[in-house]
């Protein structure tokens, strides 16, 4: 169990300070390229809709049956739709409308024009604690799933983290973004950012404490089933939307299957390269 918990600690790590790379974008380029960010986004929506269909809730119905494999997917939808409720939804503030924003508060007189850019400062910060903070919440259950694939094998545990770490990285752009804009400091910007991450792992260890140390397969397989749900309800409510405003429909839709297709091949390639044990 121990091995089995660092396993998944060293792959949340991996998916969580993804956030970092999302932090970076911001803070080396003046403005993030939203249509390379939307094309990733769909990228990694593929891959979660795979991971989420046709593996997790795929192996849980054929494993525990088919009601009780959809019993245990929806669970999971319907789980993480309650906590989506009370997360504050992270959104990306284009560099342009600051600047423009910025612009137009200078050309008012210098008294009101320094009151309301310091309001607007304060407004922008504030909006950026808040998506670290629900970005926060929101990585949480992501390690939570990391560590249950990684019971279920290695396969499982690698597909879930490279998934989640595609996904990440916009969302550390989400809290880099307006805090860099409002305090003008790339150190700030990417500590938020970094620190939003490590919920993932923090996650791991808590599950890893709630778990008892050997699962009935079926739970396991019932859980996995929840953990497909909670997935796939991640990639249309969230990660397809935001795909589309950034690169376009047409574009977004072409990143999905690409990504489907890459993960399906990494799905086999894994299969016939690691050692069936751990699978």
């Amino acid at each position: 169990m121990e091995s089995q918990v660092l396993v998944a600690l060293a792959l949340s790590l991996v998916g969580g300070l993804s956030t970092s790379l999302g932090a970076l974008f911001v803070i080396i380029n003046k403005a993030p390229n939203l249509n390379m960010l939307g094309l990733l986004q769909g990228f990694a929506a593929g891959l979660m809709l795979s991971i989420s269909f046709l593996d997790l809730a795929h192996n849980a119905l054929n494993s525990i049956g088919f009601l009780k494999g959809n019993l245990w997917f929806f669970a999971g939808v319907l789980f993480f739709a309650l906590v989506v409720n009370f997360i504050p939804e992270p959104t990306v503030v284009p560099q342009s409308e600051t600047d423009k924003k910025k612009v137009s508060h200078e050309s008012d007189d210098e008294g009101s024009g320094k009151d309301m850019m310091k309001k607007h400062h304060r407004q922008v910060f504030f909006s950026g604690i808040i998506t670290a903070v629900g970005i926060s919440l929101h990585n949480f259950p992501e390690g939570m799933a990391v560590f249950l694939g990684s019971i279920k094998g290695l396969r499982v545990g690698l597909n879930l983290a490279l998934a989640i770490a595609l996904h990440n990285i916009p969302e550390g752009v989400a809290v880099a973004l307006p805090v860099y804009f409002a305090t003008n400091s790339k150190w700030q910007a990417f500590k938020l950012a970094t620190l939003s991450g490590f919920a993932e792992p923090l996650g791991v260890i808590v599950v890893a404490y709630l778990f008892p140390s050997s699962l009935n397969p079926e739970i396991l397989e019932g859980l996995l089933g929840s953990v497909g749900g909670v997935m796939a309800f991640l990639t249309l409510h969230e990660m397809l939307p935001l795909a589309f405003d950034y690169a376009g429909q047409k574009q977004a839709v072409k990143a999905v299957f690409v990504g489907m297709a890459f993960m399906s091949a990494s799905l086999y390639f894994l299969e016939i390269s690691l050692p069936e044990m751990t699978l």
